[in-house]
């Protein structure tokens, strides 16, 4: 069997830390398999039996392996948080929601009975407050002001 590129070998302190981790509180399911992932890698065991064990990919316990063999802080637990992530941009901001609201409180055009979100939505597009937006997104803009 070939050698393991990064091994994990835990102290007394951080193995004791993973264990109360697991064991007490509320915490993300993942960041409980990160730490259950270190473990059983300190155990020995081999990547593939960590997997079927935890119903991980083999990759998530090789890059948790390499996460701990880079890390620059001493505390163990911080190696179970996520980093942020980028995420779509938010493209419905307070001032695009207060036009939606103000274009929805006002009198609709000529030949409606009322305006429909639709209509809202092409009347924030003819007043260059959006580029595009679509029906949905004023659906849920109104839903959350009214």
């Amino acid at each position: 069997m070939p050698r393991k590129l990064y091994t994990v070998h835990l102290n007394e302190q951080e193995r004791e830390q993973l264990e109360t981790f697991v064991k007490q509180g509320k915490k993300s399911a993942r960041a409980i398999i990160r730490a259950r992932i270190l473990l059983y890698a300190d155990e020995q065991k081999t990547d593939e039996e960590i997997s079927t064990l935890l119903r991980v990919s083999r990759p998530t316990v090789y890059h948790l392996r390499k996460k701990y063999h880079a890390r620059t802080s001493p505390h163990i637990l911080e190696l179970l948080q996520e980093k942020p992530r980028s995420g779509q941009p938010i493209k419905i901001d307070t001032r695009v929601e207060s036009h939606i609201s103000l274009i929805a409180c006002s009198n609709p055009p000529e030949g409606s009975v009322r305006w429909t979100l639709q209509m809202i939505a092409d009347r924030l597009v003819t007043l260059n407050v959006v580029e595009s937006i679509c029906k949905e997104s004023v659906r849920k803009a109104l839903k959350k002001t009214f």
